[in-house]
């Protein structure tokens, strides 16, 4: 069966599931169980159809083409027959089935509530992936900044570092000028201690010079 053949039929199926609520709607169904009967036989013969198809697997495209107009045909008879009933169907007096209220519930339910739940496993099942997505995410977001912090404290060692090598050479400096200042305390005591000396024998000099004089001037004169 062709790709085309199986999307008309299941067109086909789609649409002549929603036409007994369509007729139930305007009150039709009720009164013409003759409709209710042949739209039930279309259905279970073009399920039937389908499946003989698809099981036999038939490409010759004579049979495909035949079975094509056919269901055209079906249609066209089943949509002349809807517009007949329903121009000739009367507005009043309308009478609701429940049991087939309850089985057309029933047959939309079961066509269609199998493709919603898979639906709602599927976006279940999506909603929990992007869930752990986002967990990753916040992992891989935690990690950056830990990094980032690594970065801060690797950029303060590297500062540390650089102020203890200027602490280093202040130190240096300190024990340079330490040294220097000690060396001039010494040439400054030696100084002092050459200036007293020479100030100590300037004394004595001048102390020797003045007994001296006081030597020459109490000797008195000798007569002849």
């Amino acid at each position: 069966m062709t790709l085309q053949t199986q999307q008309q039929i299941s067109n086909i199926l789609s649409f002549l599931s929603l036409l007994p609520l369509f007729f139930l709607e305007r009150g039709v169904l009720n009164s013409t169980p003759l409709l209710t009967s042949t739209l039930i036989d279309k259905q279970v013969w073009l399920y039937s159809e389908g499946a003989h198809m698809e099981v036999e697997g038939l490409d010759d495209k004579g049979a495909s083409s035949h079975s094509e107009l056919a269901l055209n045909d079906d249609l066209q008879l089943v949509q002349q027959e809807s517009v007949r009933l329903e121009s000739s169907a009367p507005v009043e007096n309308v009478f609701v089935d429940r049991k087939a209220v309850d089985k057309l519930t029933e047959g939309l339910l079961s066509h269609y509530l199998p493709d919603l739940q898979n639906s709602k496993r599927a976006l279940q099942e999506l909603t929990q992936n992007q869930l752990i997505l986002l967990d990753t995410l916040d992992q891989e977001v935690t990690k950056f900044r830990e990094c980032n912090a690594l970065l801060d404290l690797n950029s303060l060692f590297t500062e540390a570092k650089i102020y203890h090598n200027k602490l280093v050479n202040i130190r240096k400096e300190m024990i340079m000028l330490h040294e220097k200042t000690t060396k001039l305390k010494k040439r400054a005591l030696k100084l002092q201690q050459h200036k007293q000396k020479e100030e100590l024998e300037k004394e004595q000099q001048r102390e020797k010079e003045l007994e001296r004089e006081r030597q020459l001037i109490a000797k008195p004169a000798k007569r002849a």
